[in-house]
């Protein structure tokens, strides 16, 4: 017993002794040290191109089920009505109309893209992102915020269509 006694002070002891006595001296100041990078930037001269929410694209369908609208000489106030609503509670939280928020402003949309393409973003969005090259553009154009899908029927979508044609 005297002999584990004494194995388990002299253990602590030579902790203590082996742990203690070193003092680390803090430098006065703040200093931080980088690597140097090796890699150059590259600077892409400024293009005249429109972005993608300014392109006027009226050929493109889209990706999604839509393939064909067909618009009327007027707008149907009723059918334009209802699609406010539908747009008030469902796409304003993101979309302004004639300024950049979240999403591209709604105004003159019909002028910009084809019926077919506007419905197919609206009830598509991931589709239209993954396999259409202008949803892809906007993406990017808009930080990379995906449009939500807001799971509208096409009679909805049809609706806030014609809403869109009262802007």
């Amino acid at each position: 017993m005297k002999l584990l006694f004494k194995s388990v002070t002299l253990i602590f002891a030579l902790l203590l002794i082996g742990c203690g006595g070193k003092e680390e001296k803090k430098k006065e100041g703040f200093s931080v040290k980088r690597k140097a990078t090796t890699e150059k930037k590259v600077e892409t001269p400024a293009t005249s191109e429109t972005k993608a929410s300014e392109r006027i694209d009226l050929s493109t369908k889209g990706v999604g089920p839509i393939k064909s609208v067909t618009l009327g000489e007027t707008v149907d106030e009723a059918m334009a009505a209802e699609g406010k609503k539908v747009y008030d509670q469902m796409c304003l939280a993101c979309h302004r109309i004639g300024k950049k928020f979240i999403g591209p402003a709604p105004n003159g949309i019909l002028e910009r893209r084809s019926p077919e393409w506007v419905m197919n973003m609206i009830m598509n969005p991931e589709g239209m992102v993954k396999d259409d090259a202008l949803a892809k553009e906007l993406l990017i154009e808009f930080n990379g915020s995906p449009m939500a899908n807001q799971s509208l029927t096409e009679e909805q979508t049809r609706a806030v269509l014609e809403y869109f044609r009262t802007l």
